[in-house]
């Protein structure tokens, strides 16, 4: 019989003490075991999360897909994602925990925003032998400031630290890229503005024009810039964002559906399940089901 379930558990770092660190690195089979069966349940985190796998075996599941962990997998899941490991425990690697204010006052807001923490198709990769290595590096510089918090300017250097592991892995991302992706171009700031009024308007029905206001660009500009960084308009975007939301929702907890399209600003029941079915291809029941087959 399966329990109740009306939301999906979120965790957060450090969020009732700001003065913390941001920033915490696990060693992963440590971690796991200490996690027990609450990690193999789907969550989600209010912080951006990379998993370092050394050994193959096992999955790993991000929202809707399990991915196969190979030796050295580096696993990216950004915050609000839906995560699981596998009932395996004994997991080799190393867990880096980290809230976006840990980079305030840098522009690594837009790196996160774009690149390697926005792969929803494939949120995983391996690295190579030269690259473990210098990934490596940096994992042990960073363990070496946080052995000794007392000293100067330590917050900065794991910053620093964190921030070159991240263009590293980066850097192995668009090896494989078919564009090199330019960070700070006008277009991709709108649209990083853009994305995240769409995360915080997504349940309220709001036109593409009354979001093209917010940004003080015409509908039309808005278009351009959407089609020309990920090759959808403003619509799809927001299409996007509702039905992952839905998926999430059907597929993780219980709620009734008639709740959950409320929940998603639908006030009409019925149209959210002509909406999910014309996006999706099922109903929501159907695709609830679909998961215990």
């Amino acid at each position: 019989m399966q329990h109740s379930k009306t939301k999906i558990e979120q965790y957060h770092l450090h969020k009732e003490h700001p003065r913390k660190l941001q920033f915490e690195l696990y060693d992963l089979n440590t971690y796991r075991k200490k996690s027990g069966d609450l990690a193999a349940v789907p969550h989600s985190h209010s912080y951006y999360q990379i998993i370092w796998f050394f050994n193959e075996g096992g999955t790993h599941a991000v929202d809707f897909k399990k991915y196969d962990i190979k030796k050295n997998t580096v696993l990216f899941v950004t915050k609000d994602q839906v995560h699981a490991f596998d009932e395996n425990e004994e997991v080799q690697g190393w867990l880096i925990h980290f809230n976006e204010s840990f980079f305030k006052h840098t522009d690594i807001d837009m790196f996160l925003k774009f690149n390697i923490f926005h792969m929803l198709e494939k949120p995983c990769y391996t690295i190579d032998e030269n690259s473990v290595a210098t990934a490596s590096t940096y994992i042990t510089l960073i363990q070496n400031e946080l052995q000794q918090r007392n000293r100067f300017g330590y917050e900065d250097i794991i910053r620093f630290l964190l921030k070159s592991f991240l263009i590293q892995l980066e850097r192995i991302h668009q090896g494989d890229a078919s564009r090199p992706i330019q960070l700070n171009s006008l277009y991709e700031r709108q649209f990083f503005e853009f994305k995240e009024l769409v995360e915080l308007h997504f349940k309220d029905g709001l036109s593409v024009g009354e979001y093209a206001n917010f940004l003080n660009v015409s509908p039309k500009t808005l278009s351009t810039l959407t089609n020309a960084i990920v090759g959808k308009s403003p619509s799809q975007i927001i299409s996007q964002r509702t039905m992952l939301e839905a998926k999430r929702l059907v597929r993780f907890t219980t709620l009734q559906i008639n709740e959950i399209a409320f929940r998603l600003g639908f006030e009409d029941a019925s149209y959210f399940v002509k909406y999910f079915k014309r996006h999706i291809g099922q109903s929501p029941k159907s695709y609830r089901q679909s998961q215990f087959t």
